[in-house]
C-alpha cells in the first residue's frame, strides 16, 4: 500500500479526481496530513515539522524547522541549530532565522499510507457531500424525479442517483401509496447541509409543485406569455390557480386547459385526480374574488380594505356551491386571494338588513330612510353608533354637522342606558324573533328524536 500510494502519488491524485470529481488539492492535502501524522508519531509532537508536495518529483517531502542560535546559547537540538551548522546547510543563514532541514521519510511509508488512506477516504466523502450539496442547492425550486426505495418513519426515501431525498408525511399527497421501485416525482423544496451530509426535502403537496407542473406542461407559461399569479391547494382533493396573460391575443385560462382539457388533465393525473380550478386573475380584488369563488354566482360584495376582509352575498341556491364541500371552495378562494371571506345567502343578508333597520329605528325620531343611510355608511345598530366618534358619524349623509352628529351619538348612548335601567333586553324584529323560535323548536325536535332513537336502541339490545 505504501509503495503504491507514495511511489505513484501523482497518478493516485489524477485517478481520484477523475473517478470522484474531487479537486487534486484536496487529495494532496490529505496525503500531507497523513505524512505529518506519521512523522509526529515517530519524531514526537514537540518538533516543528511541515509537509510539502513536490510537483516535479510527485512526492511529499518532510521538513523540520529549527531556529538559528549562537553555539554558546544552544540548548535544545530538537528546535535549535547552531549558526555554524546552519551555514553548512544554507550559506545565507542568519541568527534567529528558521531554517528547514529535509527529513528522511523513507521508513514512514507504511504507517503514512494507512493514515493517508483513511484521511483521503474522509476527504473524498466530505468533498462529495459538498459537491452534492452545491449541486442540489442550485436545483432547489426545480422538479426532480427518482425511484422510491423505502419508507423511514413515514417519509418516502427517493433515490435521485448521486444522493437520496426524503418526502416527509406532511409533503405527501394524502392517500398516495408508493412501492419500492416506483418512479416518483416531486418539488425540491429544501436543501440543508447536516453532519451526515446533504438533506434534501422533496414535496408533492406544495403549491409551488403545482405551479412547476403547469410551467412544464404549458409552453405559454414557460415562455412567460401567461403568468401564474397565485396558487392554493388542498393536496389530493382540490386546487386553484390564478392566471393572467401579457399578450391580449392569448387567453390564459384556455392556454392552461389545453385542447379538450389535455394539458390540465396531464397534471390532474400526476396529482392522483386532484381537481384543479383555473381562474382569471384581476387587479380589481372584487372581480378577482368573484372569479376565485367560481363557479358560484355572486350577488353583492362588501369590502373592509383595512382588515382585508370581504363579505360576499350569494343567491340562496348558490350558497352551498360558493362554500363548497366542507368549506373547501371558500377556503381555497381565501388562500388564493389573501383575503378573509365570509359567505352569506341573500335571504340571510336581507334578514340582517331588516334587523339592522329595525334596531336603528329604535332611536327616537329615526325614520326608515335615515336608518338606511346610517346602515349604508357601515353602522348596523344603534349600539355601534354609541361607541363611535363624531368624525365618523359626520360621514353619514345628513349628519355632516358636528352638533347633529353628536346628538345622534348621545341619543344612542341614552337608549342603551334606558334598556339597562329597565332591565329589559333590546327588542329584535318580528322576523328575527320568528327565526329564533323556529330554531328553538327545531332543536327541541332533534333532541326528542335522538332520545326516541336511543330508547329503541336500548330495547333492541335487551
Amino acid at each position: 500500500m505504501a509503495e503504491n500510494l507514495f511511489s505513484n502519488l501523482a497518478g493516485v491524485i489524477d485517478q481520484v479526481g477523475r473517478d470522484k470529481g474531487i479537486d487534486k488539492e484536496i487529495v494532496i492535502d490529505a496525503v500531507k496530513q497523513a505524512m505529518l501524522v506519521a512523522a509526529r508519531k515517530k519524531f514526537g509532537t514537540y518538533r516543528e515539522i511541515e509537509a510539502q508536495y513536490n510537483e516535479e518529483t510527485g512526492e511529499v517531502e518532510l521538513y523540520e524547522f529549527k531556529e538559528v542560535v549562537l553555539a554558546e546559547k544552544f540548548v535544545d537540538e530538537e528546535v535549535e541549530i547552531t549558526l555554524d551548522d546552519a551555514l553548512k546547510l544554507d550559506p545565507g543563514a542568519q541568527l534567529d532565522d528558521s531554517i528547514g532541514i529535509k527529513l528522511d521519510s523513507s521508513d514512514l511509508g507504511r504507517i503514512a499510507a494507512q493514515t493517508a488512506k483513511q484521511i483521503i477516504l474522509q476527504k473524498v466523502r466530505d468533498a462529495e457531500r459538498d459537491i452534492i450539496f452545491s449541486e442540489f442547492e442550485q436545483r432547489k425550486g426545480e422538479v426532480a424525479s427518482g425511484i422510491a426505495r423505502r419508507v423511514e418513519k413515514g417519509a418516502i426515501v427517493v433515490d435521485l442517483g448521486r444522493t437520496e431525498a426524503h418526502i416527509p408525511p406532511r409533503e405527501q399527497i394524502p392517500g398516495e401509496i408508493f412501492k419500492p421501485g416506483d418512479r416518483i416525482q416531486g418539488y425540491l423544496s429544501e436543501v440543508r447541509q447536516t453532519t451526515r451530509g446533504p438533506q434534501i426535502i422533496m414535496s408533492r403537496a406544495d403549491e409551488r409543485y403545482l405551479v412547476k407542473l403547469f410551467e412544464m406542461e404549458v409552453p405559454e407559461i414557460y415562455d412567460g406569455v401567461v403568468e401564474i399569479m397565485a396558487a392554493a391547494r388542498e393536496p389530493g382533493q382540490r386546487a386553484k390557480i390564478a392566471v393572467t396573460s401579457k399578450d391580449p391575443s392569448v387567453e390564459p385560462v384556455g392556454a392552461c386547459v389545453g385542447m379538450k382539457g389535455s394539458r390540465v388533465q396531464n397534471i390532474v393525473q400526476e396529482l392522483r385526480g386532484e381537481k384543479i380550478d383555473i381562474v382569471l386573475w384581476n387587479e380589481d380584488i372584487t372581480r378577482f374574488v368573484c372569479n376565485a369563488l367560481g363557479p358560484a354566482e355572486i350577488s353583492k360584495v362588501f369590502l373592509d380594505e383595512e382588515n382585508k376582509e370581504m363579505e360576499i352575498v350569494v343567491p340562496d341556491s348558490e350558497l352551498s356551491k360558493a362554500i363548497g364541500k366542507r368549506g373547501q371552495n371558500v377556503r381555497l378562494a381565501a388562500k388564493l386571494t389573501g383575503w378573509k371571506l365570509d359567505i352569506i345567502s341573500s335571504s340571510s343578508a336581507q334578514a340582517r338588513t331588516a334587523e339592522s333597520i329595525f334596531n336603528l329605528m329604535l332611536i327616537p325620531g329615526m325614520n326608515e330612510t335615515m336608518a338606511q343611510n346610517i346602515l349604508q355608511s357601515g353602522f348596523g345598530s344603534f349600539q355601534s353608533l354609541a361607541s363611535t366618534t363624531v368624525e365618523e358619524v359626520m360621514t353619514i349623509p345628513g349628519y355632516d354637522d358636528p352638533d347633529k352628529a353628536q346628538k345622534l351619538i348621545t341619543e344612542a348612548q341614552e337608549l342603551i342606558k334606558s334598556y339597562e335601567a329597565k332591565g329589559e333586553p333590546i327588542p329584535v324584529s318580528p322576523q328575527t324573533q320568528a327565526l329564533k323560535e323556529n330554531s328553538t323548536v327545531k332543536q327541541k325536535a332533534e333532541e326528542q328524536l335522538k332520545a326516541e332513537l336511543s330508547k329503541l336502541e336500548t330495547q333492541d339490545d335487551n
